[in-house]
């Protein structure tokens, strides 16, 4: 179970490093265009905004990745808990599909964590 809880942990992780590299590198590029669904008119003005956002992403996954390296439970659990939050907030007032892309992955990572 320890296995499965640090890979699912580990995998939100790498959810949010693969946002930040969207929302601050790629904001305004094919891909990220695709992935949010943005015309390029909506990606130019808004891509200060998206960098900031995908800062916070980083931090996001910088606090699970320390987490994991330290083998810490609730240092998990509470970065876990603010992707959740995160992750239903986006899904209530952005897009619907930030419910299954954020919250769920943490949601199974919480109950695989909270196994241990």
């Amino acid at each position: 179970m320890k296995t499965a809880a640090a890979l699912a942990v580990g995998f939100v992780a790498f959810i949010h490093i693969n946002i930040l590299i969207l929302e601050m590198f790629l904001w305004e590029k094919p891909a990220g265009l695709r992935a949010f669904g943005l015309s390029r008119e909506f990606a130019a003005q808004t891509r200060v905004l998206a960098a900031n956002q995908g800062l916070y992403n980083g931090f996001l996954a910088a606090g699970l990745i320390w987490g994991l390296w330290t083998g810490t439970i609730y240092v998990q659990q509470f970065f876990l808990g603010c992707v959740l939050v995160a992750g239903i907030y986006g899904a209530l007032t952005a897009n619907v599909k930030i419910l299954w892309i954020q919250a769920m992955p943490a949601l199974a990572g919480l109950v695989l964590v909270g196994l241990v």
